[in-house]
């Protein structure tokens, strides 16, 4: 497991199977999903956009994010 920079979140992409999350120490939500697409390459998917889907585990809250990989603009999913 991560050392934590705070929260610990479980990220994965959402064409990805849960059991292939990975467990994420960050700040924010916002912050896990950046860290979770820097690090694992298998998130990015042929498209210029991913939805990130971010579990915060303490608390249960659950938040997804469309990211568009060429311009790094992200916003919720639809």
């Amino acid at each position: 497991m991560p050392e934590a920079e705070g929260r610990l979140f479980l990220v994965r992409s959402r064409h990805i199977d849960r059991h292939h999350a990975h467990v994420v120490g960050e700040t924010s939500f916002e912050a896990a999903a950046v860290a979770y697409l820097e690090h694992w390459q298998e998130a990015l998917g042929d498209d210029n956009e991913v939805d990130v889907i971010v579990h915060e585990l303490s608390s249960g809250h659950e938040h997804c994010f469309r990211v568009d990989l060429e311009t790094g603009v992200t916003g919720p999913c639809e």
